[in-house]
């Protein structure tokens, strides 16, 4: 204080104090440059990528986790006998996942009529004898030379694709329904080879695949909401006439009820399912540390493989994991939004609910909200059919993010920056030491 008590100026220099719209300022500044990241056209290969990378790494990693005790149990002496097999299928798909990543449009469009026939003609081999295998109920199976697979995946992939080409040379003529029979008959031709052999599961995730091309590519509403009014009959129908079936729902309702629950029976699976989840708390109990996959939890490395997670790594790494799923889903989105191509859009909105709409399914049987269905977490669960046809899929979907207006010209240039910076690198002299 000075003279009279006249506060005076101090010497030492004074602090701004940051005011609300400092935050305000500096926060758009970071906003600006999301959305201008977001606007990029090479913005959707990139989020896509990241997304299937990602989970193809961590569903790796737990299939070597939730798979270990069943491995080393089956006679084979290693617990790396299933993740090696995995490891095999993820090397293979993610060569033909950045392989197909290249094809131009041109080549999805001229592949599409004999990939939907391939695929019909390979849906009859779980049932040509000494060829075609039972597992767990469902007759969709085949061996060749000890290894199994399952040909309803790649269905998943040509159903798509076709439909997304079919839509797109009919789009003026969608409101005639005799146009849209060749639909209706490979539709009902690829269900009814699923639904045969009892594999309700897959049928389910067909049936959403083909509404989701249906309500993009076009369809009058009328036919649409037709189509789906037919499959919630056929889906009816087939749990109605299913003993199995009918169990497996009575058990979501009655599972938390011990006067009813059978503990030893339906309710088995889906209970120790809970329990995983229940025990992994915030953190999980740490990974490799499940006690469900000592042959507690049945197919904890496939159809279960989220009830790990949810046991070793807790909350956080199942969030992690739904995290990623949302994060390829929007990826998807926004290929179908920043395009005028009714084939793209068409075909996108397919693999969108095939991929998410199938993992929503699996995670909800896992959480008891949703009945026992033998559908496989996308890109996480152990199986060399389901991985490959998904990494395919997604090939397409990197190859349709490519064609976006701009994008590879970006791409290109991106990469030209990359020469140009390692041939700087390359010419720099090495330092004496």
């Amino acid at each position: 204080m000075g003279f009279l008590g006249i506060p005076t100026r101090s010497s030492e220099p004074r602090v701004r104090r940051t005011t609300p719209e400092d935050f305000i300022r500096s926060g758009s500044g970071v906003w600006a440059s999301v959305r201008r990241l977001l606007e990029l056209p090479v913005t959707s290969y990139y989020i896509v990528l990241f997304a299937t990378l990602a989970l193809t790494a961590l569903g790796l990693i737990m299939v070597l986790s939730a798979s270990s005790i069943v491995s080393y149990d089956g006679g084979e002496g290693s617990s790396f006998t299933l993740f090696n097999r995995q490891l095999v299928f993820a090397l293979i798909g993610l060569f033909m996942m950045f392989t197909l990543s290249l094809a131009p449009l041109r080549f999805w469009r001229f592949i599409a009529g004999p990939a939907i026939i391939l695929g019909m003609l390979l849906q009859v081999l779980p049932f040509i004898p000494g060829l075609g295998q039972t597992v767990n109920g469902s007759t969709s199976w085949v061996e060749i030379g000890g290894v199994q697979a399952q040909p309803a995946e790649f269905v998943k992939v040509a159903l798509a694709l076709w439909l997304g080409v079919f839509l797109a040379n009919k789009a003026t003529k969608l409101h005639s329904i005799r146009e849209l029979m060749p639909a209706v008959a490979v539709l009902g031709i690829v269900l009814g080879f699923i639904l045969y052999g009892r594999d309700l599961g897959t049928g389910i995730i067909i049936m959403g695949l083909a509404l989701g091309a249906l309500f993009v590519g076009g369809v009058p509403w009328r036919y649409f909401f037709a189509a789906l009014a037919a499959i919630l009959a056929v889906v009816a129908v087939m749990v109605l006439t299913s003993a199995n079936r009918m169990a497996r729902i009575k058990a979501m309702f009655t599972g938390g009820d011990s006067a009813q629950m059978d503990a030893l029976g339906q309710h088995w699976q889906s209970n120790h399912g809970l329990f995983a989840l229940a025990s992994g708390g915030w953190f999980g109990v740490g990974l490799g540390a499940s006690r469900e996959k000592w042959s507690w939890l049945p197919e904890a490395h496939n159809d279960f493989i989220f009830a790990i997670i949810g046991e070793e790594l807790g909350l956080v790494g199942s969030f992690i994991v739904i995290l990623l799923f949302l994060v390829l889903g929007y990826g998807l989105i926004r290929i179908l939004m920043r395009t005028d191509d009714r084939f793209v859009q068409a075909t996108t909105a397919g693999v969108f609910v095939w991929l998410i709409g199938q993992a929503a399914v699996n995670i909800g049987v896992v959480a008891g909200v949703l009945p026992v269905i033998g559908v496989p977490l996308p890109l996480v669960s152990y199986g060399g059919s389901a991985l490959i046809a998904t990494l395919i899929a997604v090939g397409m979907m990197l190859s349709f993010a490519r064609a976006e207006a701009g994008a590879l010209e970006a791409m290109r240039a991106q990469s030209s920056r990359v020469r140009r910076s390692l041939a700087v690198l390359a010419r720099r002299p090495a330092r004496r030491k």
